[in-house]
């Protein structure tokens, strides 16, 4: 995986709260670190305002190659991979800093979909928005 293709870094804390009995990550917390990663990542892209429309997730994949462990220095990377009129696929690096540079112990892509909470159905993105994400990533769009 080729992490230059990735515009969005950041890093993630891992808190004693999301370790198992092994002393690992749980499986589950990492669609949480994928959530504030995406988070950030929105915050530096756009910003959605509405309280009537917003980003649901219709669809979420997770690869696990190592395991997190409580005081690994864990990076995410996050980008937009597709953008269509109503839903867009965000893809997803965990890494773990060591000496040899950063290891991927992660991979994941999550579809996101815009939604109409007023009227509970998809609704198409905000051509602004969608402007933005595909100038962001120099996506090439069909």
């Amino acid at each position: 995986m080729n992490l230059s293709a990735y515009n969005y870094k950041t890093y993630i804390t891992v808190r004693f709260a999301d370790l198992n009995a092994f002393g690992i990550v749980n499986n589950n917390v990492y669609l949480t670190y994928f959530e504030i990663a995406h988070t950030g990542y929105w915050k530096q892209l756009t910003s959605w305002s509405s309280k009537t429309k917003g980003i649901m997730i219709g669809k979420a994949e997770i690869k696990y190659v190592k395991p997190i462990y409580l005081n690994d220095e864990v990076y995410a990377y996050v980008r937009t991979a597709r953008v269509g009129n109503c839903s867009f696929d965000v893809e997803y690096i965990l890494t773990l800093k060591k000496p040899e540079g950063e290891i991927i112990c992660t991979t994941g892509k999550t579809t996101c979909v815009f939604f109409d909470y007023e009227e509970n159905r998809p609704a198409m993105i905000p051509e602004a928005h969608r402007e933005r994400m595909i100038a962001f990533e120099a996506l090439e769009v069909e």
